[in-house]
């Protein structure tokens, strides 16, 4: 029996087993890779940085068109019932919607029966002494994948057609001589540093934080825009911009963001040592504290 066997789904509306939860081979999901998805992390209950995560969702779903009907709060609604029905406090979370099941071919239709979808899966206690995720600092291996332009598909759309991050992955395990790096860093089609296969890049130069912008094609990371606020309330120089790959080899020290990794330092980049310092250690507490205080002060463990 795998670790989902025995959760429960939440599939249209209802509640059901992992091993029973099922969409239509002919869900435009499925088919095309139309969709719209969310991972976001549940601490104490609750979902952290919510109204970032479903801003985000519903500027996705824009993108494509879908115009699925669902409120902000029936769809948190639906997460809360499904981290519930699975006596789970700290979880990562993935919210989908489709645009379902229509006839015909390629051209979507107006009007949409959308398949919404959440899974859920544990996670230790995350905040102010909670656990990692990751085992140990990640490695990046730089792929010849690069990051799809934002004028092809829009870089602040997330989607179900993740073959781009999938391709990038694809070529660490290709070019591993032994075990592959944690991480594939992409670069835009200018040469530019973009970001990991589902990450976000940060990297700390002569006490600076930097990170690539959003000018580029980069997703705009929910976790990313939280690190870059916690920064410059702590009063650390912040710039965003273009970097080159050598301009990372060189600096102080890097992490990487993304919702369920929080902040996880780097310490190689195509076999050069980087590692973390005192702003990553910093920044991590101070996400940590953030969470704390967001989700677990003040509530009471189910």
């Amino acid at each position: 029996m795998s670790e989902t066997d025995s959760l429960l789904f939440h599939v249209n509306g209802d509640l059901v087993p992992a091993d029973e939860a099922t969409v239509s081979v002919q869900d435009r999901g499925f088919k095309y890779g139309d969709a719209a998805f969310e991972t976001l992390r549940a601490y104490g209950g609750d979902v952290f940085g919510w109204e970032a995560h479903a801003d985000r969702l519903a500027n996705t779903c824009e993108l494509l068109e879908i115009a699925h009907g669902l409120s902000h709060a029936n769809l948190h609604e639906r997460i809360l019932e499904t981290l519930t029905a699975n006596g789970l406090d700290d979880a990562y979370v993935r919210l989908s919607i489709s645009r379902g099941v229509q006839p015909g071919k390629l051209d979507p239709q107006p009007a949409v029966d959308p398949t919404v979808v959440i899974i859920v899966k544990p996670l230790p206690r995350g905040g102010v002494g909670g656990e990692s995720v990751w085992a140990g600092p990640a490695t990046l291996e730089t792929v010849k994948t690069r990051r799809i332009p934002d004028n092809a598909v829009p870089a602040a759309a997330k989607t179900h057609n993740y073959l781009n991050g999938i391709l990038a992955r694809l070529a660490l395990q290709r070019g591993a001589s032994g075990d592959p790096a944690d991480e594939a860093l992409l670069l835009d089609t200018d040469g530019y540093l973009a970001e990991g296969a589902t990450s976000n890049l940060f990297f700390v130069a002569d006490g600076v934080v930097h990170t690539p912008t959003t000018d580029q094609s980069i997703l705009p990371g929910v976790t990313r825009s939280i690190v870059l606020d916690l920064a410059r309330e702590e009063g650390l120089p912040v710039e965003t911009g273009r970097y080159e790959r050598e301009e990372l080899l060189a600096v102080d020290e890097a992490f990487l963001t993304n919702t369920t990794w929080e902040l996880r330092p780097i310490e190689v980049v195509d076999g050069e040592s980087i590692g973390g310092g005192p702003i990553t250690q910093l920044l991590s507490r101070l996400y940590d504290r953030r969470v704390e205080r967001s989700c677990y002060e003040g509530r009471e463990r189910r």
